[in-house]
């Protein structure tokens, strides 16, 4: 092997980030990896409930009827059709939910049981005690808020940049037809 491709298989994916940058980014990947399961593992344990479970439960708790179409459902989620229906088959197993068809309509709705909502009350302090650990404890209300601040400006760049990939995508496919 060269010098010169030995050197470039050293060289990290993030060269020429700066080091600040490199520290920000890493510091945001190990989050993003370790959060869902640090939430899933206590809320598993102290609820029965894995984190997604608890916010299909709590999305539908939170609508009127207590009810949602799937394909809103999986927006709200942020989740794939096919995970969100095996998760909707599960919960429905469990009697949290019912998934419901609406004559004269294509598609199907969860409904949340009495049951699930039940679940989803009893589950709620246990998660909002969890997320404090996790994320607040430790901050002041300013680091709180510069916290807010900073993600929601970072969700605001990335859906502009989606939302350009995806109009892309279709100028691309337009561009074929």
């Amino acid at each position: 092997m060269s010098s010169h491709v030995a050197h470039q298989a050293n060289v990290p994916m993030t060269d020429g980030l700066a080091p600040v940058e490199e520290r920000a980014w890493q510091a945001m990947i190990a989050l993003m990896n370790e959060m869902p399961l640090a939430l899933d593992n206590r809320l598993h344990r102290e609820c029965g409930l894995t984190h997604f479970e608890f916010r299909v439960l709590r999305a539908l708790s939170e609508r009127v009827g207590h009810r949602q179409r799937l394909g809103d459902l999986a927006h709200t989620t942020n989740a794939s059709p096919s995970r969100l229906s095996h998760v909707i088959a599960k919960l429905a197993d469990l009697g949290f939910l019912t998934r419901e068809t609406t004559t004269g309509q294509r598609g199907a709705d969860a409904v949340l049981t009495d049951t699930g909502l039940a679940t989803v009350v009893e589950a709620t302090p246990s998660y909002v005690q969890t997320v404090r650990s996790l994320v607040f404890d430790g901050l002041d209300a300013d680091q709180v808020s510069r916290l807010a601040e900073h993600y929601e400006m970072l969700v605001e760049r990335l859906a502009r940049s989606l939302a350009d990939d995806e109009h892309d995508a279709l100028g691309d496919v337009g561009a074929g037809a």
